[in-house]
């Protein structure tokens, strides 16, 4: 009975051990400020964006920290990190709010109640929280307050036609046959025949990813230097959790050039670089690759297609 016992014990505080690693990482969770906390330095420790942190706490830039208080740690998404990391004019200045999309979604008003958050009200109803902002064309690092009226999706599963993912749902049927679905083999295949893209590595095999990220993987030589495919402001630098490390470029027009998974960064946060310009380099063997997405308004743009210059 003792050795039952015992193992028994063991099976809880082994997955209780693993719960409290995990969660961080896979969802939602929350922590206490300690003192000397900034946001700066949580946002290290849990590898997100100091942006995404103030979304999701509905914090403004001015607001200070308190030991004690309660934070919630947003899961990973690079859209959003990538859409609050935008700024008006592309050289660091306010955010602005995002363009409108056009969107099917038919919208209600959502009255905001004490304790939401932008971040939490986009979660409660499936959508980006870029696609938030710009239902209410609001600025990406603004605050709410409580009665303040929204508009939301009237279906909690809606999705915005921008998203051009399968997951928006439609009614009635098509009068034309869908269009065959390539195989992945299919579509890298394709995109190595493309000729005169220019590729943040030289020479790179390029492969599609697709599913919550949508881009191209790009594998090269070792150390490859990595360079910029589109001038603008680096917004942001550091790890971010799933992607190593990450810049974020922003062209004079919004769109946001996302280099994630480079093993050295030389660009730093505010320089202006233009296209050629060296932004990091690759690793060796299998951490030769590294993955490139574009972003408008937190939403993917086929980067194939995505400006250059």
């Amino acid at each position: 009975m003792n050795i039952s016992r015992n193992l028994t014990i063991k099976f809880f505080v082994f997955f209780a051990v693993c719960a409290f690693f995990v969660q961080p990482l896979s969802a939602d969770s929350e922590y206490i400020v300690k003192k000397g906390d900034t946001l700066y330095s949580i946002s290290r420790k849990y590898e997100l964006t100091v942006a995404e942190l103030r979304a999701a706490n509905n914090l403004s830039e001015s607001d200070i920290l308190k030991a004690g208080e309660k934070l919630v740690i947003p899961s990973a998404d690079i859209s959003n990190a990538a859409a609050l990391s935008g700024s008006s004019n592309g050289n660091g200045g306010t955010a602005a709010a995002p363009e409108k999309t056009s969107s099917t979604v038919n919208t209600v008003s959502y009255t905001v109640k004490k304790g939401d958050t932008l971040y939490g009200i986009a979660r409660k109803y499936n959508i980006k929280l870029a696609e938030l902002l710009s239902l209410n064309n609001i600025d990406t690092s603004a605050t709410i307050k409580v009665g303040q009226k929204l508009l939301v999706p009237a279906v909690s599963t809606a999705v915005s036609s921008v998203t051009g993912g399968n997951s928006a749902k439609t009614t009635g049927t098509s009068s034309s046959a869908a269009a065959p679905v390539k195989t992945a083999s299919e579509n890298t295949a394709a995109l190595n025949n493309v000729k005169g893209i220019l590729w943040p590595l030289a020479n790179p095999v390029v492969k599609n990813i697709s599913g919550k990220v949508s881009g191209v993987q790009l594998t090269g030589a070792d150390n490859e230097n990595v360079k910029a495919v589109r001038e603008g402001t680096v917004m942001y630098t550091g790890v971010y959790r799933g992607f190593g490390e990450v810049v974020f470029v922003q062209s004079k027009t919004g769109l946001i050039y996302s280099y994630t998974g480079l093993k050295k960064v030389s660009a730093k946060k505010g320089d202006y670089v233009l296209s050629g310009d060296v932004l990091g380099k690759t690793g060796k063997g299998s951490e030769a690759s590294i993955k490139f997405m574009v972003f408008q308004n937190g939403m993917p743009v086929d980067p194939v297609k995505a400006p250059r210059g």
